[in-house]
């Protein structure tokens, strides 16, 4: 895992197509900016783990 720090307003570029940007600090909470092409799914982590189970379990019951 790369760990980086940042400030407000300060972005890490992903790949040439996507930009993070920190648009806020408040406290504990930090809210990010995400840019990118929309093709690229872009999820919060327990989202996509919900994606992934839902389709994991459709995967089972074709089986």
């Amino acid at each position: 895992m790369l760990v980086l720090s940042r400030k407000k307003n300060e972005s890490v570029v992903v790949d040439d197509r996507i930009v993070i940007t920190i648009v806020e600090i408040r406290g504990d909470k930090v809210r990010l900016g995400i840019e990118a092409p929309r093709e690229v799914p872009v999820h919060r982590k327990e989202i996509f783990d919900a994606i992934q189970a839902e389709r994991n379990a459709e995967e089972r019951s074709a089986s």
